[in-house]
């Protein structure tokens, strides 16, 4: 066969094997129980080569889980090596220092059999609702507090459940039908996956997946490191804050091209945390090698031969790398502005390629009630059913260089909104207002996305509480060339009171949670976007006819029809 014709074979079984990773992950959103899975897409899936190394990644997932799953898998053959490995075997964990950061994700890793003899592995992560505990908060002072803790151990032996591992788990959450099934969801979508692995073995006639793992790490790593290349060396620097939870953190980063790697270096980024907000080091790899990726070389699939070259020095005693048994319970807080901080720094090489900073971190409210919030309660006070549930949402998105950001979107994490439908199905809690929030998008030439309001009752107006995981309050995500920062976010009561950010608190009796979801960083001057655009965002109620005027100096009315000799004064146009 000649070299071309070689080389489209080997494209087409690599188009296919991404085809069947993302059949993995979509077999997983179907068959899920947690909405954090089936409605919002909080998972990843992936194929591994016998030695761990991830050949392709599925479309549909999030950074946070694939890029450090596929440092997982090491761990699991660590273990239990590959030939000791069974047809019918399922191995879990929710170590977050073996898997995907902390307790509430589960990583699966299935062995594939062809002849008998093992061929590959299938890997896959998935955020459930409930793992015991104190719940998915900020609260606990040690891992230990944050649920149940689950080495590397079989969930399935040759095919027979491990009783003993599904008793254990089944305790100790307040979801346990949920938990069990989603273990399951993940067990079958990888046996599914495995088999379709099977069939285009057979197809193709291939005995092992080791020329295409070379062919697939080879062409990656090369093509890489020529984005790499044409980048300008040197060393960038950028910070970014957080609102942390005893006091305001400040990440820091320092960027270097170098002929063959990018290297990021963390120091004198803030100390560790008390609680639940450390970031471990495999996912403060995950999450600023996706923003380095994204941006460097963005259509180069992802799977470890592309992600080596990315390199990251993360000093110990730094909140980005938190050593066993810290509180992870909520690390994408801290950990999802990495890409807008390993951004800033590429934006000072490729500033064409780089966005304005968003609002990052998901707003993502847990909310309880029933006795374990209210008490017994008393005759005249009735108590609502006890219920565990978790919405995800978003604020927006930066400023782009041709075009607006996007509103309400999640970014870097890439999951979905949920409905507010599916989250009032599965627990007593009603969306009284989900709607986008006015002049929060930063002005610019580019507008950046809005943010959200977001009302929330429980029904019976009963008392519950949220479990806050919020940021971008105290340090707004920023404009870039001359564009205005977001909107910061809020968190608080309808009725005006101020709750703090992170931590468990009680929604009084007849009172509603209001979430103000921050909006995202505008690009370049306001002065200088098209007044068409800024009538357009007055009409969609977007904008207001005050800040259209203040900030983007363009007259125009409440129905969107622009004054032109007003327009002109304002910006100074004879």
């Amino acid at each position: 066969m000649s070299n071309a014709l070689s080389g489209i074979r080997m494209q087409i079984m690599w188009n296919r094997l991404i085809a069947v990773v993302e059949e993995q992950a979509q077999i997983m959103i179907r068959t899920a129980f947690s909405t954090t899975v089936r409605e919002a897409g909080d998972l990843s899936a992936g194929i591994f080569d016998l030695k761990g190394r991830m050949l392709a990644q599925a479309v549909t997932g999030t950074p946070g889980h694939v890029n450090s799953m596929m440092e997982s898998v090491g761990h699991f053959l660590a273990k239990f090596p590959a030939h000791t490995m069974k047809a019918g075997d399922h191995y879990i964990t929710n170590d977050p220092w073996l898997g995907t950061g902390h307790l509430h994700d589960l990583t699966v890793v299935t062995p594939v059999f062809r002849r008998g003899a093992i061929v590959g592995l299938f890997a896959n992560t998935a955020h459930v609702i409930d793992v015991g505990g104190l719940g998915m908060g900020p609260e606990a002072r040690s891992v230990f507090e944050e649920g149940i803790y689950i080495p590397i151990v079989k969930c399935f032996d040759q095919g027979r459940p491990n009783e003993t591992f599904f008793d254990f788990i089944a305790m100790g959450s307040r979801l346990p039908v949920e938990l069990e099934g989603d273990v399951y969801s993940l067990c079958a979508c990888n046996d599914q996956a495995a088999k379709r692995l099977v069939a285009m073995l057979d197809e193709f006639g291939l005995d092992s997946l080791d020329p295409l793992a070379e062919h697939i790490f080879t062409a990656s790593r090369s093509a890489t490191l020529a984005e790499i290349a044409r980048l300008q060396q040197g060393t960038y620097h950028n910070e970014i804050g957080s609102d942390g939870y005893e006091q305001p953190l400040m990440l820091k980063a320092a960027l270097t091209v170098l002929p063959d790697a990018i290297e990021v270096n963390y120091a004198g980024t803030s100390g560790l945390s008390q609680r639940g907000i450390n970031v471990p080091a495999a996912y403060t790899r995950a999450y600023a090698s996706f923003g380095l990726k994204v941006v460097v070389a963005p259509h180069i699939p992802n799977n470890w031969a592309s992600l080596l070259p990315l390199r990251h020095v993360i000093p110990e005693g730094c909140i980005l790398n938190a050593p066993r048994p810290y509180p992870v319970a909520v690390r994408h807080v801290v950990g999802q502005l990495l890409p807008d901080l390993v951004m800033g720094c590429l934006a000072q090489i490729i500033p064409d390629r780089v966005v304005a900073e968003g609002s990052s971190c998901l707003w993502n409210p847990p909310l309880r009630g029933g006795a374990s919030v209210s008490g017994q309660g008393s005759a005249n006070r009735p108590v609502i059913a006890d219920f565990e549930t978790i919405t995800f949402n978003s604020g927006g998105t930066g400023a782009r260089r041709t075009a607006d950001g996007l509103d309400a979107t999640a970014f870097p994490s890439g999951v979905r909104t949920m409905p507010v439908e599916a989250t009032e199905n599965v627990a007593p809690v009603v969306f009284w207002r989900k709607e986008l929030r006015p002049d929060s998008g930063g002005a610019g030439r580019t507008r950046g996305g809005l943010g959200q309001v977001m009302e929330i009752g429980t029904k019976g107006e009963l008392e519950f509480a949220v479990n806050a995981i919020f940021d971008r309050i105290t340090f707004p995500p920023k404009g870039r060339d001359g564009g205005l920062e977001g909107a910061p976010g809020g968190v608080g009561l309808a009725s005006g009171a101020t709750l703090r950010t992170k931590g468990f608190q009680v929604i009084p009796d007849g009172q509603h949670l209001l979430l103000e979801l921050p909006g995202a960083g505008g690009m370049g001057d306001p002065a200088t976007r098209d007044p068409a655009l800024v009538a357009r965002d007055v009409r969609d109620g977007l904008v207001s006819v005050e800040n259209a005027r203040l900030l983007y100096k363009v007259a125009v009315d409440a129905f969107g029809l622009i004054d032109t000799a007003g327009t002109a004064a304002l910006r100074g146009v004879n």
